[in-house]
């Protein structure tokens, strides 16, 4: 498998099953955990250098999530995405995020839109920086936030699960072929929109970062 990037899991700051999550999560957007392989959590504790339970327990955790599945005996198997899956999920997130950014730019005030403005930013900045980890964190941080604003705690949870399950995949391919920046860029665009009060126009802003993400997706064969 070859070692994962070291990464510094500090159990006093928080706890070490949801650092590790967090680093594993970090290894399928780098390409380090690869769709289609199984990975057991002794080999990967090993990597780590700690226990293997705790990593068993983070797999656990991104089983629920639809990111690996248990394969018995052996280990737990990244999940592969394919193109039927991207097509459902953004669907889906279209289904309910156009609309909502809608309901948002029409009730929402003002300084809690601008709060977002130093979100966006960021966003840009991780993907200038090629930090996907970075661009990944602001990314869902803004959506979510932004949704939020609507009111309904169940549409963000289901959202944010709807991203965990495709946003991990082809984003090293994205970033090296140039066109991250670009739909970093359109979180600023919207956030605009969004304070000019045009609500339509955020709308279809939205309409148009949700097929500029599928059509990126589109466009990576995978990891090689």
């Amino acid at each position: 498998m070859g070692h994962l990037t070291q990464r510094d899991l500090n159990a006093s700051r928080e706890r070490l099953r949801d650092q590790v999550a967090h680093a594993l999560r970090a290894a399928l957007i780098s390409g380090e955990l690869r769709p289609g392989v199984v990975y057991s959590a002794p080999t990967l504790a090993e990597d780590f250098g700690i226990s293997a339970t705790p990593v068993r327990e983070a797999m656990l955790d991104l089983a629920r999530e639809g990111l690996v599945e248990p394969v018995r005996n052996k280990g737990f198997r990244v999940t592969e995405v394919d193109e039927r899956d991207l097509d459902q999920y953004n669907e889906i997130r279209a289904l309910i995020e156009i609309p909502t950014v809608g309901k948002v730019t029409r009730l929402a005030a003002r300084e809690d839109l601008e709060a977002l403005r130093p979100v966006a930013e960021d966003i840009v900045r991780a993907a200038r920086a090629h930090d996907l980890i970075g661009y990944l964190e602001a990314d869902r941080l803004f959506h979510l936030t932004l949704l939020g604003l609507a009111g309904n705690e169940r549409l963000v949870e289901t959202v944010g699960d709807l991203r965990k399950r495709s946003r991990l995949y082809g984003l090293t391919a994205l970033d090296e072929s140039g066109n991250l920046l670009p739909s970093a860029e359109e979180h600023l665009e919207l956030l605009d929109l969004m304070l000019a009060g045009d609500a339509a126009g955020a709308e279809a802003c939205m309409t148009r970062h949700l097929g500029h993400v599928r059509s990126l997706w589109a466009k990576d064969d995978g990891p090689s």
